[in-house]
């Protein structure tokens, strides 16, 4: 049986699992529904008609999700609408008029009079914030939409710094929000208390794959939260706060919802559950990394646009302590070589060259100054591969 959770201000009984549309879609780009294999359509109805048997009638896209749209307006208008919660998102525009055609299209290819919750998408740095909050921007363009009965709640998603999510939480524009957070990245847990301060709806992005590549997971994570999968272990971590109201299942089949069902029947029970796994993982990097550095490696670390050639030391070094206590190579591999070329995603650069760099100005307050300069170096031989291409840019 499915959970719901009250979605803010939106009143919206809201899945605490939703289907999230990046990842069964056939391409990143337009194209005609004629090439698009059959195989996959297939694959696409059967994700959503397998969501809405288990309750998960959230069905989330995205305009930048290539086909999505599209295929989903295949499957979408043959359901019940009052059975469906859909969302779709647009990317912030400096020319309102570029976004709302971005709208109509989304709209067009979804086959629907409307969306239920309709968000800004990528409000990444300053400059799409101002794009959407100033006069006459897409903000302005969205509440149109929901005037006109396009659009029936308004949110916005964010990769940005934990502030900048934060000052448009602030505005108290947004009824929602779309953000990471995750048992291995908890930094925007203000941003989720200032979201639900301004009772909005909390939905995390990707947390089974930006949250550790759980569905690959080392053989160490997985004995060390056992009897639990990694998976599971998140789930139940995220949903475990009330705070947050829902988990994207990025589903590329039918089969993905299954790891994430065994979460419900021990919603009830994570507080007994949670805190011998969580006791574990803590103790872990300590084993592996001594009781000091996990307390203090984080304080003083300045940031990426603080830092000669504009290393991002303080996630080189997250991902450093990843990579030791629970071998989590892949993943760390993965993530350190998209750093300079994922721009406001995931800013900042690796530590390639740091060698020859002199660091000891911008890490003045790091109670390791002395020492971070080798671990960069070596978490670069340990981590660098071939440079990592956003899904949406290969």
């Amino acid at each position: 049986m499915m959970y719901y959770r009250r979605f803010g201000r939106t009143e919206l009984p809201m899945p605490v699992f939703s289907c999230g549309g990046m990842r069964y879609q056939h391409q990143w780009q337009d194209t005609s529904f004629d090439q698009i294999p059959e195989a996959n359509q297939k694959e696409v109805e059967a994700s959503i008609y397998r969501a809405l048997e288990l309750g998960i009638n959230h069905i989330e896209t995205a305009r930048a999700y290539g086909t999505s749209e599209m295929q989903l307006g295949k499957v979408l208008p043959k359901i019940p609408r009052e059975r469906l919660i859909v969302q779709t998102k647009v990317c912030s525009n400096s020319d309102p008029l570029k976004f709302k055609q971005n709208f109509d299209q989304s709209l067009a290819y979804l086959q629907l009079d409307h969306v239920d919750l309709f968000g800004i998408h990528g409000i990444n740095n300053p400059e799409s914030f101002q794009d959407t909050i100033k006069p006459g921007g897409c903000l302005a363009v969205a509440k149109q939409l929901k005037a006109e009965g396009k659009v029936r709640f308004i949110g916005f998603s964010s990769h940005a710094a934990t502030d900048l999510i934060i000052q448009a939480i602030e505005t108290n524009e947004f009824d929602y929000v779309n953000l990471h957070w995750y048992y291995i990245n908890q930094n925007n847990w203000s941003a989720i208390e200032a979201a639900t301060r301004h009772d909005m709806g909390v939905f995390i992005i990707s947390p089974s794959n930006k949250g550790g590549q759980l569905y690959q997971p080392p053989e160490k994570l997985l004995n060390l939260c056992s009897p639990l999968s990694p998976m599971v272990f998140n789930d139940l971590f995220c949903l475990s706060h009330p705070q947050v109201h829902t988990l994207s299942i990025g589903a590329s089949k039918a089969t993905d919802f299954d790891e994430h069902l065994k979460t419900i029947p021990l919603l009830d029970r994570w507080d007994e559950i949670l805190p011998p796994i969580q006791k574990r993982l803590e103790q872990e990097l300590v084993n592996c990394l001594g009781e000091n550095w996990v307390k203090t490696w984080d304080i003083g670390l300045p940031n990426h646009k603080q830092t000669p050639n504009n290393i991002n030391i303080p996630v080189i070094l997250w991902l450093r302590n990843l990579a030791i206590a629970y071998d989590m190579i892949d993943y760390a591999k993965m993530r350190y070589n998209l750093l300079g070329s994922a721009g406001d995603w995931f800013p900042g650069k690796n530590a390639e060259g740091v060698e020859n760099l002199d660091l000891s100005q911008c890490l003045v307050n790091s109670p390791h100054a002395d020492q971070i300069p080798h671990l960069l170096a070596e978490t670069h031989q340990l981590l660098k591969g071939e440079t990592v291409l956003r899904l949406s840019k290969s």
